[in-house]
């Protein structure tokens, strides 16, 4: 998120080389083509750890068109569906997404689009598929953000947990022209779900939350830090490997560069 948490933070639009117009001005290009790649000490989805503390790689494309249509796809490794199954092979989360952006007046912007999460695997399959589709919609202004997605599928291969959602709102504050960021982010995952943990009393939903900073530099490159926790109860959201609680409090480190 996506958009995805470092591709959110690091990633940054290379346009292609524009047109001269009239009497030498440049014209607005028809599309855009761009590319990312990330290093980070670890992947979190929504304040929950994906690698199990390990690091991660990651990278996607993105076109987008001047009329505000766009396409993109962002990879990266995980390894939740495999930790403590040894007939499963299931390495990498690949994410497709679609939308139209557009400008409403007086700085603000709409963003509608649809997500689609894929996991491919070898071996034993989860029952339901984690395999998940959302519907999103989106609003800026200026250095906010704020989005609600929705889920059509199950969610994360969470039983009967179709129509979950997650909301969530995010500021990122340019320092005049140092090449430096302020991050602040919360948002909270409702999941929808008959599938009961700890004592049956517990709750997967959970709030998230995180803050930190990024620095850009010359040819696309950019660094990041923040420290991320949840309200994630332990008895729903402890890891097969190690017993530690998936949504507890880290920080997470990341480098990148777009192209």
């Amino acid at each position: 998120m996506k958009k995805l948490l470092c591709s959110s933070i690091l990633g940054a639009a290379v346009a292609l080389p524009l047109t001269a117009g009239a009497q030498g001005a440049q014209a607005e290009p028809d599309y855009t083509l761009t590319a990312n790649m990330t290093l980070a000490s670890e992947y979190l989805y929504r304040g929950i750890a994906q690698t199990n503390n390990k690091p991660a790689i990651q990278g996607g494309f993105d076109f987008a068109h001047k009329s505000g249509l766009y396409l993109g796809n962002w990879n990266s490794n995980i390894s939740w569906l495999t930790d403590g199954v040894d007939d499963r092979t299931a390495p990498i989360e690949m994410d497709f997404y679609g939308g139209y952006k557009f400008e409403l007046g007086s700085g603000f912007a709409l963003d509608l689009g649809g997500l689609y999460y894929y996991y491919p695997m070898k071996g034993s399959e989860p029952d339901p598929s984690p395999n998940t589709f959302e519907l999103y919609v989106g609003g800026s202004w200026g250095p906010l953000t704020l989005k609600y997605s929705h889920a059509l599928t199950d969610l994360f291969g969470f039983p009967d947990s179709k129509n979950s959602y997650y909301i969530d709102g995010t500021l990122n504050y340019p320092i005049a022209d140092s090449g430096f960021a302020v991050l602040a982010h919360v948002g909270y995952q409702k999941i929808k779900t008959n599938a009961t943990c700890g004592d049956g009393s517990s709750d997967y939903s959970y709030t998230d939350w995180k803050v930190g900073g990024t620095y850009g530099w010359g040819g696309g490159w950019s660094l990041g830090a923040y420290y991320s926790d949840t309200t994630a109860e332990k008895a729903c959201w402890t890891g097969p490997v190690g017993g530690k609680n998936l949504g507890d409090g880290r920080v997470l480190v990341a480098i990148g560069r777009s192209f």
